[in-house]
This record gives C-alpha cells, structure tokens and sequence, in this order.
C-alpha cells in the first residue's frame, strides 16, 4: 500500500493525465531530449556531455534544465502530475523508492541502450543501490558522495592545532574523546576565551570549534551526526536497502545523539537559532564568516569551500580532514550516490535512454571528473577527480575517497515513504536540537515510523 502521497500522485497520474504505459511509449526518431538536475556547480561538465553526445547522436540534442534543490522535487513531482516532466532526471536515493512506490519511473533493464548496464563498471556496490524491490534497474549510476571534515587552517593555527592531529581524532559518548576536546580549544568567546580554559563564556561565542547544518532530520545526519552515529556500530533500519524495521530506539543512537546535540549546550557549537532554523547558513557560510572553524559536510560541497573567499575578497585556504574514530575503533561516513532515471511520461524513452547510457559512460564519466566538482561512478572518473584537486586547486580530497577504500561507509537508508517519514521526522529532531524535547522521544517518533511499514504489508 503507497503513502498518502503516493496514493494522491497516483490518482491524479491515472486519472488527470490519462497516462499508460502503451501511450507513453511512443519513440520518435529524434528531437530534444529535457533534462533536469539541481546542482548548478554539476550543469557545466554535463553540457560538455550533452555538446558530445549530440555530435555522436545526429538529429539528437539534450537541453538542460537546472533547479535549485527544494523547487526541483517540488517542480518534479508537479511535472508528474500535469505531464511536464522531463525525459530524465538526476534522481536520489531518498526519493527514488517512493517513485519506484508511484510507478514513474521506467526500468532501464527493458530499454535497448541501457539494457545492458554493467554493475562492476562502477564503484562497488553502486549499482545495486537502483534497483527495486522487484530486481529491476531504475537509475543508472552517476556518482557519488561521503563526508569528511572541512577546516579552516588559519583558525587551527591561532589555537595552535596541528592540522595532522584531526586524521586521528577519536570521539566517545561519554566525554567526547580527543575530537571534543579540540573543538572545545577551538571555541572562542567573545573575550576571548577558549572552550577549555577558566572562565568561558558559553552564552557569548565569537567561534565555535564546530559548525551546524542543522537537526538533520530531513536526510538522516547525513552531514550532522549520521558519521558519529555510524562509527557507534548504528544502522539507520535493520537492513538497507528494503528494511523493515527502523533503529531510533537503540541506545547507541539516542546516546550519540544526547552526546552530539549536548555540544551546542556547552556552546561549542551553533544553536538552531543561529544558524536560521529550518533554512540554515550553510557549514561553508559559517567557515567563511569565521562563525566555525571546522564542519561537516559532503563531498559534494567541494567546489563550494575551495571557492570561499575572506573579508578581503583573497581566496580562504581550505583544509580536509576525515571524519572521527568512533566507539567501534572505525571511524564511519554515510555512503550515497545519485543515478539518473527515464520517466514513464517520457515519449522518447528509447532516446532518454541512450542519453542515460551516455552519462554512466567512460566519455562523460571523465569529463565530469575532470572538473572536480563531484566523485564520478566510475573508479576511473574517481581518479580524474582526486587528481584535479590535488593538481588544480592543491586540495587533498582523501579524506572523502578513503572511506570507500577501507570499506568503512554505510549505505543511505532506500525505505519507501520518503516524503511521510520526514514530515515525522523532521520536527521531532528539531525539537531534539533547540531542547524542546529529550532524545528518549525519538522512540515515539520511531513506532510511528515502523508503523509506515506495518501500512505497507
């Protein structure tokens, strides 16, 4: 049984669009190709790849649309609804089950040019991360993403902090290891007191040791707690993907969460407020304005720090470091990765395939590379990657990398109801993180969210 949202998409597909399967079949020989993704930094390097796969493909061409992150799944699913929506899509994990659920997308196993997709072409264990709860294939591997830890050399070098010393940074729930410890000697307040001397002021910060990207609640702690969580042995559900049961309720995850949340208590980090609440000045933002000298984010957000620039317009040196050894004696990332999908609405699904298969090959896969923006699915287009930062910008990027090659990331949870289970999440965990609510509440939040499952069956 579908969600309400899925039930409500799924009505109006059938009924307002008068849409099947037969109808949507229809392949012309050639014409345009729409397609939409949302990271603006990415729209560049797959021009490159439209511009040659259009040169390869005559009477073939692929306009490219791009949206920010919020008015892109808002636009998308509308685009479902009216028949709007595009050829393909830049398609994510938390979604892509709910529209496996609505049956939007078309499984490329039954189109010719991606009939014959290769999952050992890419990096382990991507490929498997598309396909459905029926074995077919929905998205076509594009890339991936981790986190690691962004810092801000100058402000290590004032607490007199060597940058060598976070690669072995240990944390713990109970006194937060080394890793708290250096976050609290980061933290500055306003006289000038540091976190860990006599006297500071935790009501007054002039820098905080760590930054915030808020609660986390609508993408599981990807880029807050997920990595804390993740090396204290936690899973987000019982197995991934397809769980069946949700894991909120262990203590290993309501105790890290108490331990991570309670930074901002002793002022060490952000509180809701300040970042902006639901919307937050980004971890970047708060490097930049000397708010923080260390966040978590994702890989993703490369370009964006290597691009931050001082209050003196000079470019602001970046420094990478990994995430935190936790109680488990690994320490852990959140492992995603986005593919891209062939909508049903598509009337040349023949065509949006070939694209796709485009995309997922070795000629695109390194021109996106070779930009640095974000870590292709092809270990080959990894590399390209890696070797741009290290040569171009003078950034180690390994830190991020790493992760995959000691095997210590854990997948994305692939549950359906995305869009129900962050409308029960999402407040609850802001709750969480003003103090509002205790940790403990997360149980309540957790049966309603196994309940989803229960509806399902």
């Amino acid at each position: 049984m579908k969600s309400r949202l899925g039930a409500f998409l799924s009505a109006l597909l059938v009924a307002g669009c008068g849409w099947s399967g037969a109808d949507a079949a229809t392949e012309s020989g050639g014409g345009t190709i729409e397609y939409w993704l949302w990271d603006s930094a990415q729209q560049p390097g797959y021009q490159k790849c439209a511009d040659a796969f259009a040169q390869q493909n005559p009477g073939l061409s692929v306009h490219i649309s791009q949206y920010g992150w919020d008015v892109y799944w808002s636009k998308l699913t509308a685009g479902f609804i009216a028949d709007t929506a595009p050829d393909v899509f830049t398609d994510h994990l938390a979604k892509f089950a709910q529209f496996v659920d609505l049956g939007v997308l078309r499984p490329l196993d039954q189109l010719g040019p991606t009939g014959d997709i290769n999952d050992g072409d890419y990096q382990e264990g991507l490929a498997e991360l598309w396909k459905g709860q029926d074995g077919k294939r929905y998205g076509s591997p594009k890339d991936w993403d981790t986190i690691a830890m962004f810092y801000n050399p100058a402000a290590l070098r004032s607490a007199g902090v060597d940058p060598a010393t976070l690669k072995d940074l240990t944390w713990n729930p109970t006194d937060g290891g080394t890793f708290e410890k250096t976050v609290a000697h980061l933290t500055v307040d306003v006289n000038g007191v540091r976190g860990d001397e006599p006297g500071f002021d935790k009501n007054n910060i002039s820098q905080y040791g760590i930054g915030s990207d808020g609660s986390g609640g609508g993408g599981w702690g990807q880029t807050q707690w997920s990595n804390f969580a993740g090396s204290a042995g936690w899973q987000v559900t019982d197995k991934n993907p397809w769980g069946t049961r949700f894991n909120l309720d262990q203590p290993a995850f309501q105790d890290t969460l108490s331990w991570y949340f309670g930074l901002e208590r002793k002022g060490y980090m952000p509180s809701f407020a300040e970042i902006g609440g639901n919307n937050p000045v980004g971890p970047d933002k708060q490097i930049q304005s000397g708010l923080a000298a260390m966040a978590f984010d994702g890989s993703w957000k490369i370009s964006t720090f290597t691009g931050l620039t001082d209050t003196s317009g000079q470019k602001l040196a970046i420094g990478i470091a990994p995430t935190p050894i936790g109680p488990t004696g690994k320490r852990a990332s959140m492992f995603n990765g986005l593919a891209d999908s062939v909508t049903k609405l598509s009337k040349q699904p023949e065509n949006a395939a070939k694209w796709v298969k485009f995309m997922s090959g070795e000629e695109c896969q390194n021109i996106i590379g070779e930009s640095g923006v974000v870590f292709p699915a092809r270990p080959a287009g990894t590399d390209k990657a890696i070797a741009f930062n290290r040569d171009e910008r003078k950034l180690d990027v390994t830190p991020f990398t790493d992760q995959v090659k000691d095997k210590t990331t854990f997948l994305f949870p692939v549950t359906s109801n995305a869009a129900d289970i962050t409308a029960l999440l999402q407040p609850r965990m802001d709750a969480v993180y003003i103090g509002d609510a205790p940790v403990s509440s997360l149980t309540t939040v957790n049966d309603q969210l196994n309940n989803l499952f229960k509806v399902a069956q």
